[in-house]
């Protein structure tokens, strides 16, 4: 069991580390941002380039991030049962969620987007746009990598609601005695 908990913490620090690292781009992004507008309505100058140079970093951040957001508990939940749930229901409902919608969706989207990222990257695709960014096939990438970071978050966040579970037939086996 010790290789599991080391790898589901490997897990989460590495989604700890790429959230800190990403986060620093929402920064970019937003003063990005502000130098396209002030530019544009300030100037009457604008860029193609820079334009996209903002979505490619809000993708970044989404892609990216949505991961760390999992392993935070910070995704969108309707929870009017759930939180008034025991511990161990919940782990329970979280383990069904990761293995029977969020793994085999993330499965699913990896597999179908494999050979639109592969022909994206034998191209070296660039951007439509007179002016774009030569940079889509890396654009693209974000979508397996979304996929390996919220599958394995996915994995490392089911080990610890087993361990919770476990930990709670422990305790309810030693109040019987």
């Amino acid at each position: 069991m010790q290789p599991l908990t080391s790898s589901s913490l490997f897990i989460d620090r590495i989604n700890l580390y790429l959230c800190k690292s990403i986060s620093w781009l929402t920064l970019l992004m937003v003063l990005l941002v502000f130098l396209i507008v002030l530019l544009r309505y300030g100037f009457n100058l604008g860029w193609i380039a820079m334009q996209e140079s903002a979505m490619y970093l809000h993708a970044a951040v989404f892609m990216l991030g949505c991961a760390h957001t999992l392993k935070a508990d910070e995704h969108v939940r309707v929870d009017i049962f759930y939180r008034g749930w025991s511990a161990k229901k919940r782990a329970l409902v979280d383990i069904a969620g990761a293995l029977l919608l969020l793994l085999p969706v993330n499965l699913f989207i990896l597999w179908m987007s494999w050979d639109y990222v592969a022909t994206s990257w034998r191209l070296l695709e660039d951007s439509p746009e007179a002016g774009g960014l030569p940079l889509v096939f890396l654009l693209k990438s974000l979508i397996p990598l979304f996929c390996l970071t919220m599958s394995l978050q996915a994995l490392s966040q089911c080990w610890c609601n087993w361990q919770i579970i476990r930990h709670a037939k422990v305790q309810s086996g030693q109040e019987r005695e």
